[in-house]
Parts: structure tokens; sequence; C-alpha cells
């Protein structure tokens, strides 16, 4: 089969108007993509508020240098970061599947793009050209049954009913692997839904919402998250972080996107959003030989230096949160950012898709790497072994002060582990992870029995752990 050159157009929607920002041209060889090209419009990039579609590819930062250019992906790609991530992902690549009931991965990228539709995830949109119209908006909160029913016939592979074929609206835009799709509730707030899959042996939206919510008590930026009861099944439902609500006019912005609400005449805004992936300028086959400090440095160069201190102590405690709860899902593509309009510059994303790993063992191991070497804070703490039970049960033991201290008996708290403190081992034991999380936890508080502040931009280079091991 030939080459095909596709001409699709790119609107971004700013202050709830969608503008045409560029036009992108993906070269095609039936359901592989060879290439990629984009040129802004020449009237958008003079626009003060233009959002750049990829801040890797297609940075606006010098809009001379791109206006009236065409533009290519960087590091070789055939895709643009930016234009991947407002793409369809695994969920929705399905749903667009079943709907033109054709075989798993059989289509063009460009029909990929196109079927998704204008509610996608952040601020773009792609369209067949400059004057097609946007795609209709979201179901309400009482059609989630129906919602979830549908998702359940495409889950198995069983064709969707006519009277059920609203998924095929909400659903395809939407990244993941698991069931979803996207609802308004009572106050047209939007919501992501995530079902229970029948593939199941455990209650995955009941445990995703519990992780996310004992990352909110950990201090972490974490999105509303609820449970709903629809008969014997519970859906998890949170909160579109790229979604917010103000007074029109470019200059009517909350303080807090998060807590924003309708009434008063607000209305309902979008903001830019762009995955880790798309940050790192890699393919998704990449994504498990990069680490969290190359991630901090893809950080403090792109982000707005405003937020840069913030956004990478945030990212090291997500690594120690990670770490805790065995989320080993990771990846790049689960990790945001968004596009503030109130800096005019790029930040983390609020933490999402956290789902423990269920398992028994010594080690954690995460997809992205975490550094060259296990190096044991200075306060490390171990127990004889008669104190095993303080830690297992989660009981603060008594720290050793003595910096840099070496297990001289070969005993500490957890006897099925080696000591923390020996430092020939490459993983991060439970005990000592225990310890960095109190560090980070108290960071520069005064409290008496707080262990000394680690500086998250160091603690990257200090840590290691196995990376997710593959099955053959």
């Amino acid at each position: 089969m030939a080459a095909v050159e596709q001409k699709l157009y790119v609107f971004a929607h700013i202050n709830s108007q969608s503008v045409p920002c560029g036009q992108l041209t993906l070269t095609e060889d039936g359901p592989q993509l060879l290439a990629s090209s984009f040129a802004y419009g020449l009237r958008y990039v003079l626009r003060p508020d233009a959002l750049e579609v990829d801040p890797v590819s297609l940075s606006l930062a010098n809009k001379t240098a791109v206006r009236g250019k065409t533009l290519f992906p960087a590091g070789d790609l055939s895709w643009f970061g930016g234009i991947r991530d407002a793409a369809p992902d695994a969920w929705g690549r399905r749903v667009i599947e079943s709907r033109l009931k054709v075989p798993a991965n059989s289509l063009p990228e460009s029909t990929y793009l196109l079927h998704a539709g204008s509610q996608r995830v952040g601020a773009l949109d792609v369209r067949p050209s400059r004057d097609a119209k946007p795609s209709v908006g979201f179901a309400q909160w009482g059609d989630l049954q129906h919602l979830m029913e549908a998702a359940r016939h495409i889950d198995e592979g069983l064709p969707v009913p006519a009277h059920l074929e609203e998924i095929f609206v909400e659903g395809s835009p939407l990244g993941g692997a698991r069931p979803k799709a996207t609802v308004r509730d009572q106050t047209e707030i939007l919501w992501l839904a995530k079902f229970p899959s029948a593939k199941d042996s455990l209650a995955v939206p009941v445990i995703e919402a519990a992780t996310l919510r004992l990352a909110a008590v950990a201090g972490l930026t974490v999105p509303a998250v609820q449970l709903v009861e629809l008969g014997t099944r519970t859906v998890m439902l949170i909160r579109r972080f790229d979604r917010y609500w103000a007074s029109p006019g470019p200059e009517a912005l909350p303080e807090d996107f998060s807590s924003s609400a309708p009434g008063e005449g607000r209305i309902e805004k979008r903001l830019g959003f762009v995955s880790g992936l798309t940050l790192m300028a890699c393919d998704e086959m990449e994504s498990p030989n990069k680490s969290y400090g190359a991630l901090a440095g893809a950080i403090r160069r792109y982000c707005h230096p405003d937020v840069i201190r913030d956004n990478n102590r945030e990212l090291f405690e997500r690594l120690v949160f990670n770490i805790l709860v065995s989320n080993d899902d990771d990846h790049l593509r689960n990790h945001g950012f968004l596009w503030d309009p109130r800096i005019a510059g790029w930040r983390l994303s609020p933490l999402y898709d956290v789902m423990p790993r269920p398992s028994v063992a010594s080690e954690r191991n995460l997809h992205l790497g975490v550094g060259p070497q296990a190096v044991v804070p200075r306060s490390t703490m171990h127990l004889p072994i008669a104190s095993d039970s303080h830690c297992l049960r989660g009981q603060r033991p008594k720290a050793s002060r003595e910096s840099g201290a070496r297990c001289a008996s070969g005993k500490c708290a957890l006897k099925s582990m080696a000591c923390p403190v020996n430092r020939s081992r490459r993983s991060l034991q439970p005990f000592a992870i225990w310890t960095m999380f109190q560090r980070v936890s108290y960071g520069s508080c005064s409290h008496s029995n707080a262990p000394d502040q680690v500086t998250p931009s160091h603690a990257f280079s200090s840590l290691n752990l196995p990376r997710r091991r593959r099955s053959k």
C-alpha cells in the first residue's frame, strides 16, 4: 500500500473559544504512521494568549522562529507528543473500533484522531477541515448506568446495542486501558467515570480511589474523587482537572482551578495538557529506560520558573509514595502537565492513575528509574529483631542518630530483608523507604522528632529501585 498524506486542522480552546491554530500533516501507510509535520497559523502565532501545541517540538517561546515554518517532531519521532496526547489511547481506540466494527489497531492514526471528537483531554481538538464544527458534549449523571453497561460490552468484545451507543461519544477521546467515560454531575462539573472490568479479581475502582485519598492525606496534589454504587458494582469518579469554571474574558482566572464551580455567570474553560512522554520527547517503547531524574530535568527545562522547585519536590514525593503503595504503573503517560494561564507556562498536573500492585515482596519495582545507587539517609532507623512488630504495625520506632551507621550484628527491624543500611544492596528496602517518607513528610518543620530534611533535587541521584521485570 502506498503512503498517503492526510491534512488535518488543529484547534485550541482559548477562553472558551475554539480557534484554529495550525495544520497537521500525517504521512500514513495503512495503520502505520510514517511521519508528521505541523505549521502554525500566521495569525494564531501572533496571539498573546496562543497555546503551544507541544512545548518541545512546537514551542512558542520564540514565535519569530516558528511563524510561517513547517515544523517536525523532535528526536526523529513520527508523532508530535502534544498531538499524541490529544489522541485516544488504548480504551478510546477500542471504543472507536467497536463503533466502526473493525479489528484492533487496524485504522490509520488520522481516523483515530478524527473519531475521538472535540471533548478530548486537554485544550486541543483535531478536525478534518478548518470549517468543521466541534462534536457534541457529554452525558449526564443519570446516564452512568447505561455508560457502564456499554463499557462492559466493549470490554468483553460484544456488540454495543443501539440504546447504549452514547459510549461512542463519551468514551472515545479517553486514554488508559480500563473502561471509562466522561459525565457531568447535577451542577455541570465534569467527571471521569472509571468502571469495573469483568477481568478484575479485585475491586479496582475502590482501591484506586482509596489510594488517591491516601495520597491527598500524604500532602500530594490530588483531584476530587468519589465512589458511586450502581447496583452491585462500584464506579470511581475523578474530577477532570483539565477543566475549570471562570467568568468570561482572559483576565477572569480563579485562584484555585480545582475548586472552581459553575454559577454567577461563570463558563467552562479548558487547560492545555501534555504527558511526561511529550516533555521527554520520546516514544512509549523508550519509557522504561527513562528515570525520575530525567523527568525532573525536563521540568526544569520546560515548566515555568516559578513552579520548578515546587513541582520537582512534589515529583520526588510522588516517587516515594509510589514506592510505598507498590504502584509500578508510573510510566511517562501517567505523569501529566497543565498549561496554567495565570503564569503563562506549564506546571505539574494533579496525581492520577495510581493503582497498587498486589504482591508480597522484599523490594519495590517501579517503571521509571530512580537513580544509580541506593544511598541511605543519614538518620537511619533500625532496631533488633525483637522490635519487628513496631515497624510492621506502622508504629514509629526510635531513630538511630548515628550518621552513616552500619548494622554490626546483621540484625535489623525486618528480619526477612537485608538491613537498609547495607549499601551493597542495589534496591531500597521498605524500612529505608519509610525513613525517607518521614523526611519528605516533615520537610523543614521544627518538630523535635522530625528527621533531617531531604532536598528533592539531590535525592533523584541517590536512590535506586530495580525496574519492573518484564515477562518473557
